[in-house]
């Protein structure tokens, strides 16, 4: 299925079905009752997060321009601190594994869907100040709930993605969330957007990775982990995750980011005891769907390489380095960069 989502992105094709006639009924049933619950807490606005991080690793060196962009948990809607944000964290992150401060933009819109990716990569894209080295692209959820032809999506981001390695940034792509966990949905309609949504995740990986960029599944992240400690890793309004599900996502993606500009150490031995190898793309991609944190790279068509990289949870308290334009706050200390070093 995911190879023939992305195969109409990719030729021009139409919708692709995802379920029969005779579930629509009750799935639309089980959709009003889910919205009557999910945000039945308030998820306040996003912080903004934008600003340098690691200024203490100041140097001769150019900062690092990073840029993130997609839907509200890419703006990370659900917490009050900026610095509880994916975007702060993953810049943070990256400031200290490179020891070279970090430039965050966050151009990510709660509730955007695919389509809008177009209008935010063209912000990134005339940004006067310069091109970004690496972007970060989070989205896919609003696609699934609002029923946005699977093809339409893939395509749209495909062309995201191409439109900025074209412009010479590095890309990696956070796929579509596992929506089966939600607290709120019930059967059938847990399975079905479970179904759903991680058949988005591994048709978004395909198109990602035959643009040039890499993807890293968080299906499975909002999956045991998540159904384990829905208290602690949901917001407050039963959609969003909370500081701590932002974090486990912020360190699966981490290793990518590092990597991808070269800073994570990179072996040509796989593990097969982690289950890495060498696979074709749609195959890769349906794995990656189903495990969280697996990375999927592009190799020489139609191959691709899954990765489990080695990732470290975020120490307790941890608050990301980061000084904004105008000044604001106390001048942060000196991060240390040995808790975000590659094990």
């Amino acid at each position: 299925m995911a190879r023939r989502i992305a195969a109409g992105a990719a030729y021009g094709g139409g919708s692709v079905g995802l379920i029969g006639a005779a579930t629509v009924g009750l799935v639309l049933a089980e959709v009003q009752l889910a919205k009557r619950r999910v945000g039945g807490g308030t998820a306040p606005v996003p912080p903004s997060a934008d600003g340098r991080y690691g200024v203490a690793f100041a140097g001769p060196a150019d900062p690092l321009r990073f840029v993130i962009m997609g839907d509200s948990t890419a703006a990370g809607q659900g917490v009050r601190r900026a610095g509880q944000t994916p975007g702060a964290l993953l810049a943070s992150g990256l400031a200290a594994v490179a020891e070279r401060p970090v430039d965050l933009r966050n151009v990510a819109l709660p509730g955007a869907r695919s389509d809008d990716l177009e209008r935010q990569v063209s912000l990134v894209l005339t940004d006067p100040t310069g091109l970004p080295d690496v972007c970060a692209i989070m989205i896919g959820a609003n696609d699934v709930t609002h029923r946005i032809p699977a093809t339409e999506s893939v395509r749209c981001l495909g062309t995201a993605v191409r439109r900025l390695r074209t412009a010479g940034a590095e890309v990696i792509v956070g796929t579509c969330p596992d929506l089966g966990t939600i607290e709120p949905v019930y059967q059938p309609l847990r399975w079905l957007a479970r179904r759903v949504s991680r058949q988005l995740a591994a048709a978004q990986t395909i198109g990602a990775v035959e643009q040039g960029g890499r993807t890293v599944s968080l299906g499975d992240l909002l999956g045991p982990e998540f159904e384990a400690n829905p208290r602690e890793l949901f917001g407050p309004d039963n959609y969003h995750p909370s500081a701590e599900g932002y974090a486990t996502a912020a360190m699966a993606m981490l290793p990518t980011l590092c990597a991808v500009l070269g800073l994570w150490p990179e072996s040509d031995r796989l593990d097969a005891g982690r289950r890495e190898g060498m696979l074709p793309v749609a195959k890769a991609a349906s794995r990656a769907a189903r495990e969280a944190g697996t990375e999927v790279t592009g190799a020489r068509a139609p191959w691709a390489l899954l990765k489990h990289r080695r990732r470290r949870t975020l120490p307790a308290h941890t608050e990301p380095v980061r000084h904004t334009e105008d000044g604001e706050g106390p001048p942060p200390p000196p991060p240390s960069g040995a808790t975000w070093r590659p094990a």
